[in-house]
């Protein structure tokens, strides 16, 4: 039985990144091996092309997402970062002034704790 799950799974997994052609032959063999009219047949190929389109659009914006956490993490700049970056040297370069954004003060204390008496 968990075999039989598996392979279930993978088949899924192989229907989900097929091409188009290829769907159309799966659906084909299938149709035939489960007897199913030309209607059925198409029926089952518009539900594999969609479910595949589908999962490889969810595959790609999972690896976007996982690329531009793990470059964040990574500390990479990202090409919005850059880009504001060599528009700010253009304009530094032009002669225009612009404004500095300066980092938060450290929290210092500006009353420290008068030191105890034993």
């Amino acid at each position: 039985m968990f075999e039989d799950l598996k392979k279930s799974i993978d088949k899924g997994l192989d229907y989900a990144f097929m091409n188009a052609e290829k769907l159309a032959q799966s659906a084909k063999d299938l149709a035939k091996e489960h007897k199913l009219t030309k209607e059925e047949a198409k029926k089952l190929y518009d539900y594999l092309l969609a479910k595949s389109e589908e999962t490889k659009k969810t595959v790609e914006s999972d690896l976007n997402e996982l690329v531009k956490n793990t470059m964040k993490k990574m500390n990479i700049p990202t090409q919005d970062d850059i880009k504001k970056l060599e528009d700010r040297i253009k304009k530094l370069e032009s002669g225009k002034k612009i404004p500095v954004k300066e980092k938060p003060a450290s929290k210092v204390s500006k009353n420290p704790k008068a030191p105890t008496k034993k």
